[in-house]
């Protein structure tokens, strides 16, 4: 891997009122950052990717921030096309923990066309999820959630069309996995939007647990 692939991180598990000033003030130590692209789900926890001007200083940054403490949030950090493998912080994926697994999206600045996915059995893991969406297309990630209406997932395409053919090739199919089976609902996801960050250096507060 090479590129932008190997310097940038996913960092996961963000408590849902975390702001742009907060993940730069966590990780500006390990190097410079050329970008940050904030997502705020519908429903916690919050994610983000962060792009370090050298692969080296990503690396850095998982080894000194996967696990951490943060605001009572254990954060998931691993390189943003899954070059690193399954995190520390969560070795089996699934919806625990606000766990994910997700690529990079070659065309779309780190997100993608989105489609939400209803009635999965709760036994779905992140991968299967993938498996199941990627028959429609080319999934750039896969994330499973839980909420009152149970477990779902989000998948992002990195094209318009691949989104727009699962959801008509998709919606109602059965979704299986080693332990369960269901039909499941497939939706276009309107998320709110992401935010990126400006290229000057954000005024920092004091919320840092420790270094």
């Amino acid at each position: 891997m090479s590129g932008r692939f190997s310097r940038t991180i996913y960092v996961g598990n963000l408590p849902s009122d975390i702001r742009e000033w907060e993940v730069e003030d966590l990780f500006y130590k390990y190097g410079r950052i050329l970008d940050i692209e904030l997502k705020i789900p519908p429903r916690p926890p919050c994610y983000c990717f962060i792009e370090f001007d050298s692969s080296r200083d990503a690396e850095d940054a998982i080894r000194g921030r996967d696990g951490y403490n943060f605001d009572g949030c254990r954060l998931r950090v691993e390189l943003a096309h899954g070059g690193r493998g399954q995190s520390s912080s969560d070795r089996r994926g699934g919806y625990g923990g606000g766990a994910a697994k997700f690529g990079v999206s070659r065309h779309s600045e780190y997100r993608g066309p989105s489609i939400i996915v209803r009635g999965l059995p709760s036994s779905a893991s992140w991968q299967d999820l993938k498996d199941h969406m990627r028959k429609a297309g080319d999934v750039c990630f896969a994330e499973i959630s839980r909420d009152s209406d149970g477990t779902f997932g989000i998948v992002d395409y990195t094209n318009y069309d691949d989104m727009k053919y699962a959801i008509r090739k998709l919606d109602d199919t059965e979704f299986r996995n080693p332990w369960a089976r269901a039909y499941i609902r497939v939706k276009r996801y309107e998320s709110s939007p992401s935010r990126s960050r400006s290229r000057s250096r954000s005024v920092r507060r004091d919320r840092r647990k420790n270094n």
